[in-house]
């Protein structure tokens, strides 16, 4: 079984960075594609950006051009760039890979406030 570990989320002040990071405990390979989402309090969870694996990305139109989706070459991870952060971005953001299986990580908590 394929897990995901999320990881760098934190507390920022607005108009600042974090960068998050997702480890898959297998390297997943294949035609699929990775996706960041986020669920705010007291609201659905959406999906901010996904990247397939030909390297295209989409996002929301609330992240365009603050928020960039990378991932490894060799399947094994996948990040989200976050900068000039607004208090709107504050939620639990939750990495996962859509392929042949959909794998779902634990969450890390984005807390963006002064």
């Amino acid at each position: 079984q394929v897990h995901l570990v999320e990881s760098g989320g934190g507390l920022v002040q607005p108009g600042g960075s974090l960068r998050l990071s997702c480890a898959a405990s297998t390297a997943l390979r294949g035609i699929g594609a990775w996706a960041w989402n986020r669920q705010a309090p007291e609201k659905q969870r959406e999906r901010v950006a996904l990247i397939d694996s030909d390297d295209t990305a989409t996002y929301i139109g609330s992240v365009k051009g603050r928020f960039t989706i990378s991932r490894a070459n060799n399947g094994s991870a996948v990040y989200l760039q976050m900068d000039n952060l607004h208090p709107d971005d504050t939620g639990v953001y939750y990495c996962n890979w859509i392929g042949e299986m959909k794998i779902w990580g634990q969450g890390t908590q984005v807390t963006v406030s002064s």
